[in-house]
């Protein structure tokens, strides 16, 4: 692996390959790119999740604005499409009822 270090000498980038960026090569059993690769790698995977979860929700709203504008209709939808919707608004519906979900969690269009 190839690395680049901050000014403090922590890696900040890796690379399987050298680059222009990444050119010090370090061994990638390295404990101090496991550590880099552990720590960076779950961050990413819980921001790339947590982005996806909002990201979700996003495409929920768009479907209801173009279900609501006539643009689509909810039957246009592939019938797993349909079920996964239907599933996700009683869900929230469900949670809504015992105040589980706050009230900026379900206040509509973003």
């Amino acid at each position: 692996m190839y690395v680049r270090r901050d000014a403090a000498g922590q890696i900040i980038v890796a690379s399987r390959d050298m680059t222009p960026e990444c050119q010090e090569f370090v061994a990638a059993n390295s404990p101090e790119l496991m550590l880099f690769l552990s720590v960076s790698g779950e961050s990413r995977s819980d921001a790339l999740l947590q982005s996806d979860l909002d990201f979700v929700r996003v495409l929920e709203d768009v479907i209801t604005v173009l279900m609501d504008k006539g643009v689509i209709s909810f039957t246009d939808l592939p019938e797993p499409a349909q079920q996964k919707l239907l599933d996700r608004q009683s869900l929230r519906q469900r949670m809504n009822s015992v105040g589980l979900m706050s009230d900026s969690d379900d206040s509509g269009v973003i």
